[in-house]
């Protein structure tokens, strides 16, 4: 979905085109109650679906889940959501007693300006265009992208807004500095909100491994900017995300973990995988978060789409991961 509204029609939100959809019945191996654990367990909604109501009951019924983290829905981004989709997506997760980890908004998923053109900056070409999770916004909207997701944490009563440190080009160095101010003033911003802006260790961004995040970390400093840490991501660069990046990490700075799996194949291109299926030691990484006193989301971003369907593979990771929550005493039901 381009962004296309003036500033004050994307601020004021108006209009609804989200239809109400008959929710399916619960499958018989649903959970037999809430989870219980030191961290948040909770699933990126639109890795399941796009119909919100259906996506909440699997999450808290089925998964047993209380928290969810809101990326996009009804087949548009979080922040392009209007007024009445987000007070119906607050009555579902109300129905379903489901709280909101973050707002996985897409802000700074952007060319920064005067750079080359970045490999990953979005393709025209629909055969060679990357997932933007129904975003694709333009530098000069990112001040209102960032606006808008800080009032959106306000409405779903969650702290933390996901960020980026824009596409990735072959040399930062002429642009770092430029680059870390702006994220820094945007953290300021959120701070303001008492809002805590995250960034994601992103393979096509220019921050994707542990140890380019402490970097960004050292540079960036601000109470108010945290690190959303991704193994996986970390992984298809070519890291051992756990112990390797982890153990770069400021432990303090981590403010939510994605939790995916990969696989490397023999023509060394990486595959996303089911949690638990690849080759990441997220036994190892689940243990040392616990043992650091990590206390907030573990997110379930499944990526892998090998059970035939977004839900089914997102049934199967979710599977793989409890298990592996379970094995390091950081779950129980």
């Amino acid at each position: 979905m381009s962004f296309r509204l003036s500033r004050r029609d994307f601020l004021a939100s108006l209009g609804f085109a989200a239809a109400a959809t008959a929710l399916p019945s619960i499958p018989a191996y649903a959970a037999s109650g809430p989870l219980v654990s030191p961290f948040r367990i909770s699933v990126i909604n639109d890795e399941i679906g796009q119909d919100f109501g259906h996506v909440c009951e699997v999450a808290s019924k089925e998964f047993g889940m209380q928290w969810i983290e809101l990326r996009g829905m009804w087949n548009k981004n979080i922040v392009n959501l209007d007024a009445k989709e987000v007070a119906e997506a607050r009555r579902i997760l109300e129905k379903n007693k489901l709280r909101v980890t973050d707002i996985a908004s897409p802000l700074f998923k952007t060319d920064w300006p005067g750079a080359p053109k970045s490999k990953y900056s979005p393709n025209p070409d629909p055969k060679k265009k990357h997932d933007q999770f129904n975003a694709d916004f333009t530098f000069d909207q990112q001040d209102d992208v960032l606006e808008r997701s800080l009032a959106l944490a306000k409405e779903f009563k969650t702290d933390r807004v996901r960020c980026f440190d824009f596409w990735r080009i072959e040399d930062q160095t002429p642009y770092r500095a430029a680059m870390n101010q702006k994220l820094l003033e945007a953290a300021n911003k959120a701070g303001k909100k008492d809002v805590i802006l995250m960034f994601e260790n992103e393979p096509s961004c220019n921050t994707a491994t542990g140890a380019e995040s402490a970097k960004l970390l050292a540079a960036v400093q601000s109470a108010h900017f945290m690190l959303n840490w991704d193994p996986g991501n970390a992984a298809t660069h070519d890291e051992v995300p756990y112990p390797d990046g982890y153990n770069l990490l400021p432990k303090d700075r981590i403010a939510h973990c994605h939790c995916k799996d990969a696989v490397k194949g023999a023509d060394g291109q990486y595959k996303w995988e089911a949690m638990g299926r690849g080759i990441i030691d997220w036994i190892g990484q689940f243990r040392a978060l616990k043992n650091d006193g990590f206390h907030y989301a573990v997110s379930l971003e499944t990526h892998w789409h090998g059970a035939g369907t977004p839900e089914e593979s997102s049934r199967q990771s979710w599977a793989g991961m409890k298990q592996q929550l379970e094995k390091v005493g950081a779950l129980k039901v």
